[in-house]
């Protein structure tokens, strides 16, 4: 490390990832700092700066790095930390110490557990410290953690590996690991065990066509269906594929099926686009299921449900021990079943901080106007629900609907009672007025619209039992 590098750590300041001592003196706090930072993310603590970020610098001698790798072996299980003297003048030098981050250790320093919480460090609470542990001692028989013997790393997609890794480092989630080989490359993620691919990294990266028959959970179902029930499909969809192109294939299933508002903007003359959900809120969700799903059952799925009334997402297996249904509308730890492929889509940038997931959705539909979404433990799953709060034109009554008979409901849900030349205005200013008319008969045929009032002062609404 050179005096540029630290100055580049130095310039942003202390934070989750970086602590300033001014000198060894403050050893003993940097080491608590150091626990923390490897039940963490990592980082770096540096002796010899002011917390200001001034570098002095001090004088250092054998005995001086001596003090601080004795503190240092104070941390338990043992790991290997050494401390790196870098000039910062003819006589003085900055003592650097790197932190290995995403240990599936737990760590403490003279016999307590510390966390690193921004940029400060403080007592592990004894309740996470003991789950900590117990997640610890079970992670190895994890379903995820069990190494996949029937299949090897040319089952698996190299170039979304690569791509993963390359956006990890792009967001400063993962160290330039300095090779592209496939091998090196689930190393540094944990997916590689005795030179065997683990259950994880197939989920990640297994190629489609490889899946199958020995991994039939990486399944995604989609259906679209009429009405409020599952009695009749418009569309019905099975995917077999890695999480990674699983959940590209649901977001465009979304896209197809889920109607869209449209709005003609004054003075412009241009459609604008209002979707029926937030895209934000259906993505968080999506990566959730996908995450902390439940894989060790052969015939377990994420299911995309899409009613005319609601959109349920869906995943097998129960919430963690100790997270309730009411525990996902606040603020709550969080405990992933899949700590590997979890650990993988946040380095992705898919998912951001554990626990906060359901939070995001609700934050989401609310700057939308929707109501929060619902969630529900039923038979064996998890299902996470959004409702509308506007009109959705319904997809069929006795018959198909047109896609101009669907946007006439539509507008007229949405803007409320409206003049023909209104209505025509905000479906599509192009369409003749004697087509809107014909459509707007059959529609009132089929008694989903009224026609109140004559002449000029006559209102096209939607029937209020339609």
């Amino acid at each position: 490390m050179t005096l540029a590098d630290v100055k580049h750590i130095v310039e942003g300041g202390e934070s989750e990832t970086v602590e300033l001592k001014k000198t060894t003196g403050q050893r003993r706090r940097a080491a608590e700092t150091i626990c923390g930072m490897l039940n963490a993310d990592g980082g770096f603590v540096l002796f010899g700066v002011t917390p200001s970020g001034d570098i002095r610098g001090q004088h250092v001698s054998d005995d001086t790095l001596q003090d601080v790798a004795n503190e240092l072996r104070k941390i338990e299980p043992g790991i290997v930390l050494q401390p790196e003297p870098v000039p910062a003048d003819d006589e003085r030098e900055v003592i650097v110490v790197s932190v290995p981050g995403d240990q599936r250790e737990v760590y403490t320093y003279d016999g307590r557990p510390y966390v690193r919480q921004g940029p400060t460090t403080s007592r592990m609470d004894q309740d996470i410290y003991r789950r900590r542990l117990l997640a610890q001692s079970t992670r190895a028989e994890r379903w995820e953690a069990q190494p996949a013997h029937t299949l090897d790393i040319d089952d698996l997609d190299h170039a979304e590996i690569t791509r993963t890794v390359e956006e990890a480092i792009r967001r400063g989630r993962m160290d330039e690991p300095g090779s592209r080989a496939p091998e090196d490359l689930l190393r540094g993620m944990r997916l590689l065990e005795n030179g065997q691919i683990t259950n994880a990294a197939v989920v990640l990266f297994g190629k489609s066509d490889a899946l199958l028959p020995h991994y039939p959970q990486c399944l995604l179902r989609m259906a679209r269906f009429k009405g409020e029930t599952k009695s009749e499909f418009i569309d019905n969809r099975q995917e077999y594929g890695h999480a990674f192109d699983l959940f590209q294939r649901a977001q465009r299933f979304l896209r197809d099926h889920l109607p869209v508002a449209g709005r003609v903007i004054p003075n412009v003359y241009e459609r604008e686009d209002d979707p029926l959900y937030p895209p934000a809120a259906l993505r968080e969700a999506l990566a959730n299921a996908l995450c902390h799903r439940s894989y060790t059952t052969e015939g377990s799925s994420v299911g995309v449900a899409v009613y005319d009334d609601r959109l349920e997402i869906t995943s097998s297996g129960p919430l963690p021990e100790g997270i309730s249904v009411e525990d996902l509308t606040r603020p709550h730890s969080s405990q992933p079943r899949n700590e590997l492929i979890a650990g993988v889509f946040h380095r992705r940038g898919i998912i951001e901080q554990w626990g906060t997931g359901t939070l995001k959705m609700a934050e989401a539909t609310e700057e939308a106007g929707l109501p929060p979404p619902e969630f529900e433990e039923r038979g064996g799953e998890v299902v996470v629900r959004f409702r509308p709060t506007r009109y959705v034109a319904p997809s069929r009554t006795t018959h198909d609907l047109s896609p101009l008979q669907r946007a006439l409901l539509q507008a007229l849900g949405d803007g409320g009672p409206m003049s023909l030349s209104s209505l025509i205005e905000a479906v599509d200013p192009d369409v003749t007025e004697r087509t809107v008319q014909r459509n707007l008969s059959t529609l009132r045929e089929l008694s989903m619209v009224d026609l109140k009032g004559h002449g000029r002062g006559a209102r096209w609404m939607v029937r209020e039992d339609a």
